[in-house]
């Protein structure tokens, strides 16, 4: 079985080298076989002559000579039109394919576009494909290994540049419900962000949501800002993800320091790699360490090491002063191969006891990472410490691992992250920031019902998020789109989250400068104007059947109680937007 996938592997990696080689070699032998036989029947037979009839062997026209036929002119008259046969099987069927595919996406309809079929695109797709949702592959690398593997699938495989505006109209995406750019280019994935914003402007109904992997730290923190902003069409959302981002907060919340010794202990945690992960992590440690006690002083012992910790660990701290508020950071600045580290684990020791409670290896190479995970095991294995390895995913190195650990307890310290795994899913993707905002404004929809007892409404916007309908869900986000533009209004914008106490910004509610009421009437008459355009009209109670709300009245005619549930809304968006990495400035 495994000589037999060896063989599939040669010849998918190989099988056009393989056909090209037989063909000279099928040639050559028919040249020889007319050369020997014109020596025998016709001496004056030229070197064109030979060669001529020799090509005439693809197309079946000349083998036909009289005796006598050597046994490389009696080979050379089967293969060559073997392999000329063969030849335009698969050219053909690749023709076809291709054909195939371009003719279904002409039947397609809120299907997911993803650019780039590399590790990440290819565990989305399959995940979008197993849910049962139409997908199309754009990937500008005919030979990449997954193609046919993604196609047997089910997918549309469309090869070319996903930074061709001309072939992204042609992926019909003013009918795609997604488009998920992950090629390994950063400014390609966001020329298809920009690109695609222009398509959908020509849109007629719904809205693409576009979802573009940014991996350069810097570069995703300055994006985000236009992450939530006012564009100019409606027909479009954009939502940036990063890996390393969201798996560190999915390290962190799977793997915390605090809660494995006394309460009272503050808990003390060793960071390795400050590379791309390793300052998100140290980012989530300090923000939960700050979320799990908002009223304690105590700040968290974090030690980072790297062989520039300290150049590093400063340019963190100016970017997110609050860092210094929340803990205690001490840098090793330390070259991770060389022998000093065989004896790191001495400094953490006090009377025989270790002091570390939780160690992160977040170094950017696989092979690296585990290998420092091994060494500093070998140091702490008796004092129990975990040490939680950042892998890029479940198979290769981490299986080693896990295999390890069920043999015996040598490894038993040791945790796997899988990151691709963990973060790579449709899940996780769809959960992007404007559906995080829209989850949260119906959350505190029904949380200000129940508050006054009006959650016995027989009404189908009344129930959890899981269960709303897909338009109900838009309206939810059409919500967290108007943010930007009442901010804006208000002299407002808004920043990713470096000041975690963000959430504590209060507007202005003075009798000249009421940004409030600003904010509050301009969300209800947007919302009325939604409202009528879906058919409601105003009723002296809510009625989902007749569309009638009590509701639909100029914000000056609203009653008191009315208008102080968009004020209390308008209140609240400092922390709704903390929550979701973001906080409010002035412009």
């Amino acid at each position: 079985m495994r000589r037999g996938r060896l063989l599939r592997n040669i010849w998918s990696d190989y099988s056009w080298f393989i056909i090209i080689l037989l063909g000279i070699l099928s040639l050559i032998l028919g040249y020889i076989g007319f050369w020997k036989n014109g020596l025998a029947v016709e001496p004056d037979r030229t070197f064109l002559d030979n060669l001529y009839l020799t090509l005439g062997l693809i197309s079946l026209n000349t083998g036909a000579v009289p005796p006598p036929i050597s046994w490389e002119l009696q080979v050379a008259r089967f293969a060559v039109p073997a392999v000329t046969a063969y030849t335009a099987f698969l050219a053909f069927t690749t023709i076809f394919i291709q054909q195939t595919d371009r003719v279904r996406l002409w039947f397609l309809r809120d299907h997911i576009i993803i650019c780039g079929l590399g590790r990440k695109g290819y565990r989305l797709a399959n995940q979008f494909l197993s849910g049962g949702d139409p997908v199309v592959i754009v990937e500008i690398d005919e030979g990449t290994e997954w193609i046919e593997n993604i196609r047997s699938s089910g997918a549309v495989v469309i090869c070319g540049d996903a930074g061709d505006p001309d072939l992204l109209a042609k992926l019909k995406l003013n009918r795609a419900r997604y488009l998920v750019a992950v090629t390994g280019d950063d400014g390609v994935n966001a020329e298809v962000a920009v690109l695609a914003e222009e398509i959908t402007r020509s849109r007629s109904a719904g809205c693409l949501t576009c979802f573009i992997h940014i991996s350069e730290s810097r570069l995703w923190r300055l994006l985000r800002q236009k992450e939530l902003q006012v564009i100019s069409s409606r027909h479009f959302r954009l939502e940036l993800f990063n890996i390393y981002d969201r798996g560190a907060h999915l390290l962190v919340q799977q793997n915390p320091p605090w809660g494995r010794s006394s309460a009272a202990k503050v808990p003390r945690v060793l960071i390795i790699g400050l590379g791309k992960m390793g300052q998100r992590v140290v980012l989530e440690v300090a923000r939960g360490w700050q979320m799990l006690n908002p009223e304690i002083e105590q700040r968290i012992d974090l030690i980072v090491l790297d062989r520039e910790a300290s150049r590093k660990l400063n340019a963190l701290l100016i970017q997110h002063p609050r860092l210094e508020k929340l803990g205690n950071h001490t840098p090793l600045d330390l070259e991770i191969e060389s022998g000093e580290f065989d004896r790191v684990g001495e400094r953490f020791l006090v009377e025989g006891n270790c002091q570390l409670d939780l160690v992160y290896v977040c170094l950017d190479e696989e092979t690296f990472c585990l290998q420092t995970g091994l060494r500093l095991n070998h140091q702490l294995r008796k004092y129990q410490v975990p040490i939680v390895l950042r892998m890029e995913e479940s198979g290769g190195l981490a299986m080693l691992i896990d295999h390890g650990m069920a043999q015996n307890d040598n490894f038993g310290n040791l945790h796997i992250f899988d990151l691709l795994d963990q973060t790579c899913t449709a899940e996780l993707l769809q959960r992007g920031t404007h559906e995080i905002l829209a989850r949260n404004l119906h959350g505190i929809y029904l949380e200000g019902l129940r508050q006054r007892g009006d959650l016995t409404v027989d009404d189908p916007s009344l129930t959890p998020w899981e269960a709303l309908s897909e338009e109900l869900k838009e309206n939810n986000r059409q919500l967290a789109d108007r943010i930007p533009v009442m901010l804006a209004a208000a002299g407002y914008r808004i920043s990713p989250l470096t000041d975690w106490d963000a959430e504590n910004l209060a507007f202005s509610e003075k009798d000249l400068k009421d940004e409030v009421i600003l904010m509050a009437k301009m969300e209800h008459e947007s919302w009325c104007q939604r409202k009528k355009d879906q058919g409601w009209k105003y009723g002296p109670e809510k009625d989902p059947q007749k569309k009638t709300n009590p509701a639909l009245l100029p914000w000056e005619e609203l009653p008191e109680s009315e208008q102080e549930k968009n004020r209390e809304f308008i209140r609240g968006l400092p922390r709704l937007l903390a929550r979701a990495g973001f906080q409010i400035e002035v412009q």
